[in-house]
């Protein structure tokens, strides 16, 4: 990798926003780092991001991918904080325009800084460049040990950065924590559908999901409210779907009240023919009326 960014920020204890840095070039893209100084998710580390200068402009389809590494030093040199390559590479599109670290530094480390200043050195090697193509939001992307699709990656992230079993040497191979995650993602990605589009039981399976999740530790209270605000939701669909097929009933049944009413129309016309003299049979009335009756029906149900 080189090195594509050396950055000093002054005062850096005092800053309360995100700070950015300009825009920098490496392996023909564009780029720019950002630094959270009072940590984006969690308070007490400082987090650090590579993010795709300008991407708005790209083309449909745009992708990157590259290894990177952030390096933070002290005025006399010293390294501070190096981040791991735990990742083969990043994948960069329109829907992970940014990739880095929430918890880089501990806010603690920055009070020991000579000066008040930190140095935020930047190394990248592009492995591929994509201008356009199809849509990237069901590609598979890497996050740290999960095989997620892109569309996901932000909310995998709000939930394992949140949640308190996630730490700064989160390992994703042991198995206890990569089982329970993966009920935990299995249950943000149906909680993430559409109301109307979930059965009556996937929202069963999720609060049995939930519930297990709860009673092994983890502190998940705001995804319970989502479950009950989607479980909400897709109660009113049902109703609003049911009183939909009560209604289409209702007016079935006075189609056919209408069609029976004909037919009884059509019986005194033939009594009254009959009673002047017309010779028609029992059989011909009867199947008259059937056919008459049946043919009424079935053009209903067609429509």
């Amino acid at each position: 990798m080189e090195k594509a960014l050396s950055w000093e920020i002054d005062d850096i204890s005092k800053r309360n926003n995100w700070i950015y840095s300009d825009k920098f070039s490496s392996g023909g893209c564009e780029w720019y780092a950002e630094v959270d100084p009072k940590g984006s998710c969690c308070s007490d580390h400082l987090s650090l991001f590579l993010c795709v200068g300008n991407p708005n402009p790209l083309r449909p389809g745009w992708k990157r991918r590259a290894i990177f590494s952030f390096v933070l030093l002290n005025q006399s040199g010293q390294v501070l904080f190096r981040s791991s390559e735990q990742r083969k590479y990043s994948m960069f599109c329109a829907e992970v325009p940014s990739w880095g670290f929430e918890k880089a530094l501990p806010l603690t480390k920055l009070g020991l800084l000579e000066k008040d200043k930190l140095t935020v050195e930047v190394y990248i090697k592009v492995l591929e460049v994509v201008h356009q193509g199809k849509s990237t939001e069901n590609d598979i992307i890497d996050f740290d040990g999960f095989q997620i699709s892109a569309s996901q990656v932000f909310p995998v992230a709000n939930i394992l950065y949140q949640d308190p079993h996630y730490v700064v040497d989160f390992k994703p191979e042991n198995q206890w924590v990569q089982t329970k995650y993966m009920y935990l993602l299995g249950l943000v990605e149906t909680l993430s559908k559409p109301p109307q589009s979930l059965s009556a039981t996937e929202l069963s399976n999720a609060q049995r999901d939930l519930t297990a999740l709860k009673e092994s530790g983890f502190k998940l209270d705001w995804l319970n409210s989502k479950l009950e605000e989607v479980s909400l939701e897709w109660k009113k669909a049902a109703h609003s779907s049911y009183e939909s097929g009560i209604y289409q009933l209702e007016e079935r049944v006075e189609n056919v009240e209408l069609s029976l009413s004909d037919v009884i129309v059509e019986l005194d016309k033939v009594k009254t023919k009959s009673a002047a003299g017309a010779q028609v049979s029992s059989f011909q009335f009867i199947d008259f009326l059937i056919k008459r009756f049946f043919l009424s029906c079935f053009s209903f149900s067609k429509s």
